[in-house]
């Protein structure tokens, strides 16, 4: 043959390889709203800067007739490119290919893309659509999957690692995005479950479905294992990219700095009037947060789940911050144990990655209830509180109504290491409720009193000033400085600018067992 020829040859193989599994398969796709494998990377990728990576690469199996069987890139396409000009690794499994499982060479394919990608230390994006391990190769499936399990484990905290469900993605495949930092899944043609529905034994398997353990609603507002939920691919797609410019390309870099056009000294006198008079009544923690941020801007994680505590991202000088903040509005506020679960992993992340952390207070104490007590509410608190004081990035913690016993604590408080706390005059610091309080220590007195109304309100007035009252704890050190509302975000970026250069050591240990 000519080189001509052979150049001819590679062209068509190439081309063939890209049509996956035909274009019947395709067609199929696109009539049930899925995209392809590739179109996922394009739409994802700056345009025109995906390089692939083992395009070539097909299975060796000849057991149960697969030596028949055509598998180009074997179900799944690997490589790079860039995301606003910032190298990120991908792969995109191929369901018009052998239904996009996964076999030896398919899992061979992403571990050499994990090991590229640590060596470089560069985010790594996986959108999963794949029907499960590859039975024909049996146990070889099964050493893929475990060194994929391997590598991702060792990758975390390390880079960031984005697991994106626009398919199947069920039984062991469904560690892929438990190991991942985030995962984005799309309300339909997506599912995630370990064990189908119909191996589901007793009165629970009789009412089970796909929809029931597998979709994307009961993950991403019960089992908390999906963090964005989306409708549409594209939009899903987009939303990634939104969340890669928020990231640092690894644990040794600190996220983008992007210009600021937002007034760094700018004050918002909303916030001067936006806690109520009324202690129980509830307000949007959502609109102090946007007021702290450039541009008003806040990129939520886990919105659906828990949402009586909102994490997050926002930009403040241009630089990512992590948001954590008691949400009145959802259960009063209160901590429960998916709260503190969905604040401990948010927390060990920004940690991991060198994104300071800024905790807006309001909380009351944790929800009482059997249920809480059963779902082990205080081990999931106690996950809280380590991660707060086990993190050393710049923390900066801002009280602006109720700061109540061990919740207050566990919110980012200077007890556990909170680098700087300030307090909105509206603050009320102490062991519990005043009202509670009072009711507990002149019980006697209030039983016995002939205006118990007057003599109750009189007790909680003293008890707020001397020991609730924000100035009575900054006396005491606990409180940095107590600040007008409207100036919080120049205040917070001062802080932040401050403890740029922070450096913590902790004690020489492996690791942690919390």
């Amino acid at each position: 043959m000519s080189t001509l020829s052979k150049v001819n040859e590679l062209d068509a193989r190439r081309s063939a390889i890209k049509m996956g599994g035909g274009e019947a398969e395709i067609k199929k796709l696109h009539t049930d709203g899925k995209l392809t494998a590739r179109e996922r990377i394009e739409k994802f990728l700056d345009e025109n800067s995906f390089v692939e990576i083992g395009t070539f690469v097909t299975h060796r199996s000849t057991a149960f007739n697969m030596a028949d069987k055509e598998a180009p890139a074997d179900g799944v396409v690997t490589g790079y490119g860039t995301v606003e000009g910032r190298l990120v690794y991908v792969y995109s499994q191929d369901s018009t290919v052998l239904g996009g499982s996964v076999g030896e060479m398919h899992a061979q394919k992403i571990n050499s893309l994990y090991d590229q990608a640590m060596k470089m230390g560069a985010p790594i994006v996986a959108f999963l659509d794949s029907a499960g391990l590859r039975l024909q190769e049996s146990v070889d499936g099964l050493d893929g999957y475990g060194k994929l399990f391997l590598r991702q484990s060792l990758a975390s905290g390390v880079i960031p690692q984005i697991s994106v469900i626009l398919g199947d993605c069920v039984g062991g495949a469904g560690f892929i995005p438990g190991l991942s930092d985030f995962t984005f899944m799309v309300s339909k043609n997506a599912r995630l479950f370990m064990n189908s529905p119909n191996t589901i034994e007793g009165p629970e398997g009789k009412s089970a479905t796909f929809d029931t353990i597998g979709s994307a609603k009961v993950h991403s507002e019960k089992s908390g294992m999906v963090h964005f939920q989306y409708d549409k691919e594209e939009e899903c797609i987009e939303n990634v990219r939104k969340l890669i410019a928020y990231l640092p390309a690894n644990n040794l870099e600190d996220a983008p700095v992007y210009e600021v056009n937002d007034d760094l000294n700018r004050v918002d006198s909303v916030l001067n009037s936006i806690v109520p008079d009324d202690l129980n009544a509830s307000f949007d923690i959502k609109t102090v947060i946007r007021s702290l941020a450039d541009d008003r801007e806040l990129f939520e994680v886990q919105a659906q789940f828990a949402k009586n505590l909102v994490v997050g991202f926002i930009r403040l000088n241009g630089s990512t911050v992590g948001i954590v903040a008691n949400q009145s509005q959802e259960e009063g506020g209160l901590l429960d144990s998916k709260a503190a679960q969905k604040g401990a992993e948010f927390i060990q992340f920004c940690d991991a990655f060198n994104i300071p952390i800024v905790s807006i207070t309001d909380v009351a104490g944790f929800r009482a209830s059997v249920e809480e007590e059963q779902r082990g509410v205080l081990k999931q608190s106690s996950k809280l509180v380590y991660a707060f004081a086990h993190a050393t990035v710049p923390k900066v913690n801002v009280i602006v109504r109720k700061a109540f016993g061990s919740a207050y604590i566990a919110m980012n408080s200077k007890h556990i290491g909170a680098d700087i706390v300030f307090a909105w005059p509206t603050a009320q610091i102490s062991v519990m409720n005043p009202e509670g309080a009072v009711n507990i220590m002149y019980a006697e007195e209030l039983k016995t009193s002939e205006d118990p109304h007057s003599l109750r309100a009189e007790k909680i007035e003293e008890f707020s000033a001397m020991q609730a009252s924000p100035y009575t704890v900054a006396a005491r050190g606990y409180i940095d400085d107590i600040i007008e509302p409207a100036a919080t975000r120049k205040r917070v970026i001062a802080a932040l600018e401050m403890l740029y250069s922070k450096r913590e050591q902790r004690p020489t240990k492996k690791h942690g067992t919390v």
